[in-house]
């Protein structure tokens, strides 16, 4: 019986798209809307599926099948623009339609994985990991961005989709190193919107909250995550390491003194990478005056940051 109610049709359609049986979720939907036309989260699960539907259309279009994974995955970033038009968000219809979507993916992906032949391609082994995350099946997901890591050690993007299928499976610790170390190479590879684990989702929201938008948002979440504890496991780093991060700064801090009007991001890059300074010399018992004249390079770009971290 709770199938002719609105919450049952709902429930009806989203599992369908969880099996991938998108003409059973709409027929669900339309059901549910002949009961009440004005419905939200009916009208929004509708669009979403008929904006998906439009563009599953034209995949017989692409012949190679790493080109149909490909184009259905790059399509999110353009969903999420269609989301941020049509208003409020509900979890339940996105999680269905993640799913639905990352399945499609997922088949064309496993068409060219073969017997192990492209197992060493780090741009597969990301789109597959990231396919696996999307249909709910961790342990296969970081099996396959752990080996694009080991291929893409300095990329935001393979290093941030490990950290978040991590912290799904509840290993913070990792999870923790992992988005720090994402943030500090590439804040701009970190693709925000894809990830879903609470820890990271919860940081961002926060820094939302705080004003900041678009790029400059994932340059300012490094520097709250560790204001806010969230980045809170921390190492020390290797002699070339420190010498890149030595001369990265040196290079911001000339930019820095340059520009009369700041790009919105070289300050927090410049602060993350004191703080990643800041961190060596406690791990490795430094002379405590080279924090110190660190703490005031901070001091003197952002008085606020550099009292919340005294703090």
């Amino acid at each position: 019986m709770n199938d002719i109610t609105i919450p049952g049709l709902m429930q009806k359609a989203y599992d369908s798209l969880k099996v991938s049986d998108p003409a059973s979720a709409i027929k669900a939907l339309e059901e549910a809307l002949k009961i009440d036309f004005e419905h939200p989260e009916v009208v929004y699960a509708l669009k979403c599926l008929h904006w998906w539907e439009e563009r599953i259309r034209r995949l017989p279009d692409f012949h190679d099948a790493y080109d149909r994974g490909g184009f259905i995955l790059s399509q999110w970033k353009s969903f999420y623009t269609f989301l941020d038009r049509i208003g409020q968000d509900y979890d339940p219809c996105l999680y269905a339609l993640r799913r639905y979507i990352f399945s499609i993916a997922l088949l064309s992906f496993q068409d060219i994985l073969g017997d192990g032949i492209n197992q060493h391609d780090p741009g597969l082994l990301l789109q597959v990991g990231r396919c696996y995350k999307g249909v709910g099946n961790y342990e296969q997901a970081i099996k396959y961005l752990e080996q694009a890591a080991r291929f893409k050690r300095e990329d935001g993007e393979t290093l941030s989709e490990l950290a978040d299928v991590n912290a799904l499976m509840e290993e913070s610790r990792a999870a923790k190193v992992l988005f720090r170390e994402a943030f500090f190479l590439d804040p701009q590879g970190v693709d925000i919107r894809s990830m879903e684990s609470e820890m990271i989702v919860r940081l961002r929201d926060r820094v939302k909250q705080l004003g900041y938008t678009g790029q400059e948002l994932v340059e300012w979440m490094p520097i709250y995550g560790c204001l806010f504890g969230v980045f809170s496991v921390k190492r020390e780093l290797k002699p070339v390491e420190l010498g890149r991060l030595k001369q990265s700064i040196f290079s911001l801090e000339s930019t820095f003194r340059k520009q009369e009007v700041h790009d919105g991001a070289l300050r927090p890059r410049l602060i993350n990478r004191y703080f990643w300074l800041i961190d060596h010399y406690e791990n490795a018992r430094e002379d405590p005056n080279l924090i110190e004249t660190t703490m005031l390079k901070i001091k003197n770009i952002d008085p606020a940051i550099y009292e919340r971290y005294r703090n």
